[in-house]
């Protein structure tokens, strides 16, 4: 039998259906899907073994949750999925504000058209996507927001006076009746605010401008915080906090392949995009790499926290670096070069908060350098450590044993490279080849890579000798230059920061 089908009060008596809490009807599906083997929150990464057997144990038990974690943690997201574990229909009181239970309703206008209609009364289906509901704490919001006040238009037009229950207009809260309410960044809402809802958690009472109601609400409350909030903005009043049973932790990426499965799955990219640009793997992990880079720096606000939002815009700014200079040149297919992610620098700006240090050095200088110690992290998964190379003795390892010698000789002896940041592919690939021993020593270390693979590659071994001041890399505009570091240093006036940076780490 189709459920929908039924239109009245008394057909659904006679189907047998029976009511259940919201929060009985989570904990029911949940016990179905973990019987089943089902994925519980699909699309969550990185918290199969953290944070979902913990929301999954709150929600067996019944309980309000609290999300506590740094921004972009997928807090909102949780309990956004929350709704799947809903029924996919209940059935309501047709034209109640706040999803009246034909079996318990709670409202003055549901219970007298029950009393007028009888089994006549009519009731319509809710689908579980309807029954989400969600609001950003800010300092502005107001309890007739979340709860309730007098409409004075409504008494007007029905002819009723302020004493009679009819002339409510409902807030945000008692119409998520029977569902999920979401308040994301509780610490951002002001004290009185949070006090209102005391009552609504434990023992179902609303007051609104001295209508003192009794309004058994049927909600699952889920809060989302920020630990920084506590001290910043405000916190989470003490008693409001005691009434949330369950309060969950929320975690960044442990680490790179967790983060780049997060990053596939949410960046947004045309079609058009990826069948034009390819995107190699060492550039992705550089992209992750930043994230991880700028959660250890000393300039970054640790308590702030960098969201994965970083590396999604980040990927999809240099793809769409790839693709600018592919059609600037005409070309029908490229790939994601290590210099386009110069592109990136506006994706990170943006989402890092400084401190004071990082605030003198400027989120520019902060963000380029935040790159380059990414291209450091992981030109060791790749290549020999030059850092070990340079600490050994002459004595011990003589000098024909480093493997950069070929590399780092071609520009000792004055050489220099300009890669121009729009030169077309072909080209780009004849001035690595320039360089005496870079391809042989890819080659060495990949030998199955295809041509513009060992050409990324190239580029990427002349990006980490830098990083390491084997030889010098200064940013200008419209192309990077890479030298010998001793004229490099010869010539300080000009060097970029890169350079006097990365040098003190070898003083």
């Amino acid at each position: 039998m189709n459920i929908k089908n039924i239109k009245t009060l008394g057909e659904l008596k006679k189907s047998g259906y029976k009511p259940k809490s919201v929060k009985e009807e989570l904990r029911e599906n949940l016990i179905r899907k973990l019987k089943n083997k089902e994925i519980t929150f699909p699309h969550i990464v990185g918290y199969e073994e953290t944070v979902i057997p913990d929301v999954e144990r709150a929600l067996l038990s019944r309980h309000n949750i609290l999300f506590l974690g740094l921004r972009g943690q997928a807090k909102t997201r949780m309990a956004r999925q929350m709704t799947e574990l809903l029924d996919e229909y209940i059935p309501v009181v047709e034209g109640s504000d706040i999803n009246d239970d034909p079996f318990l309703p709670i409202t003055k206008y549901a219970r007298d058209l029950i009393a007028q209609k009888g089994d006549d009364t009519p009731i319509y289906w809710l689908h579980r996507s309807e029954r989400y509901g969600e609001k950003l704490a800010t300092p502005d919001v107001s309890v007739a927001d979340l709860i309730g006040d007098i409409d004075p238009i409504k008494a007007a037009n029905l002819k009723l006076t302020f004493a009679d229950e009819r002339v409510l207009h409902y807030g945000i809260i008692p119409r998520s009746n029977r569902g999920i309410f979401v308040i994301n960044e509780i610490p951002d809402l002001q004290a009185r605010i949070q006090v209102s809802l005391f009552n609504i958690l434990e023992e179902g009472d609303v007051q609104i401008r001295g209508f003192k109601l009794r309004l058994p609400l049927d909600i699952l409350f889920v809060f989302t915080a920020n630990p920084e909030d506590y001290t910043n903005r405000g916190s989470i009043v003490t008693p409001l906090k005691d009434r949330i049973e369950s309060q969950i932790l929320t975690h960044y990426p442990k680490n790179i392949e967790m983060a780049l499965e997060i990053t596939e799955q949410e960046a947004e990219l045309l079609d058009e995009q990826k069948a034009k640009v390819k995107v190699s793997d060492l550039v992705k992990r550089l992209i992750e790499q930043v994230s991880f880079e700028a959660r250890g720096s000393e300039f970054v606000d640790k308590k702030s926290g960098v969201s994965a939002r970083l590396s999604i815009a980040a990927l999809e700014n240099a793809v769409s670096a790839a693709e600018r200079r592919g059609i600037i040149n005409a070309e029908k297919e490229t790939q994601v070069w290590i210099s386009d992610l110069v592109g990136i620098i506006p994706s990170i700006t943006g989402k890092i908060e400084l401190v004071y240090e990082g605030e003198q050095e400027g989120p520019y200088q902060v963000a380029l350098n935040l790159v380059e110690k990414a291209m450091r992290s992981q030109f060791v998964q790749y290549f020999p450590n030059p850092e070990q190379l340079k600490k050994r003795k002459t004595a011990q390892a003589p000098q024909t044993e480093n493997p950069y010698r070929s590399i780092i000789s071609w520009f000792d002896k004055g050489n220099t490279l300009n890669l121009f940041f729009n030169t077309k592919d072909s080209d780009k690939v004849q001035l690595l080849y320039k360089v005496d021993g870079l391809h042989a020593f890819v080659k060495k270390y990949f030998k199955h890579a295809n041509d513009l693979e060992s050409a990324l590659l190239m580029e990427f071994v002349l990006h980490g000798l830098s990083s390491y001041s084997l030889i010098s890399k200064k940013m200008m505009e419209g192309k990077i230059e890479f030298k010998d570091l001793m004229g490099s240093m010869l010539n300080m006036g000009n060097a970029s920061y890169q350079d006097e940076e990365l040098d003190s780490d070898f003083t």
